[in-house]
């Protein structure tokens, strides 16, 4: 048994994606953990103990709410981190 935050997997999930899909956004991993930590800051955790909770707790990514709030914050957090790096940009 392990204590999961079903929001941040699907964050860093769709983090991933979002990375792959928009040229314009940095791939190094501290932008990546930023855009992330500044979207789970913004987002309502939704943990689970057990490995049946874990897969009861998966269908409510099926609730289109769900990953509307989720996307909403991720692109607001990407917008942050692009205009505002924590390293100099191209390199």
């Amino acid at each position: 048994m392990e204590l999961r935050n079903l929001v941040e997997d699907e964050v860093f999930y769709l983090v991933e994606k979002i990375l792959n899909e928009d040229e314009s956004l940095c791939k190094c991993e501290k932008c990546k953990l930023d855009i992330a930590a500044i979207a789970l800051n913004n987002l309502k955790p939704k943990y689970t103990v057990t490995e049946k909770g874990y897969v009861f707790s998966k269908t409510y990514r099926l609730k289109p709410q769900f990953n509307t709030d989720i996307l909403t914050e991720i692109i607001k957090a990407a917008e942050i981190v692009r205009n505002n790096p924590r390293h100099k940009l191209g390199g």
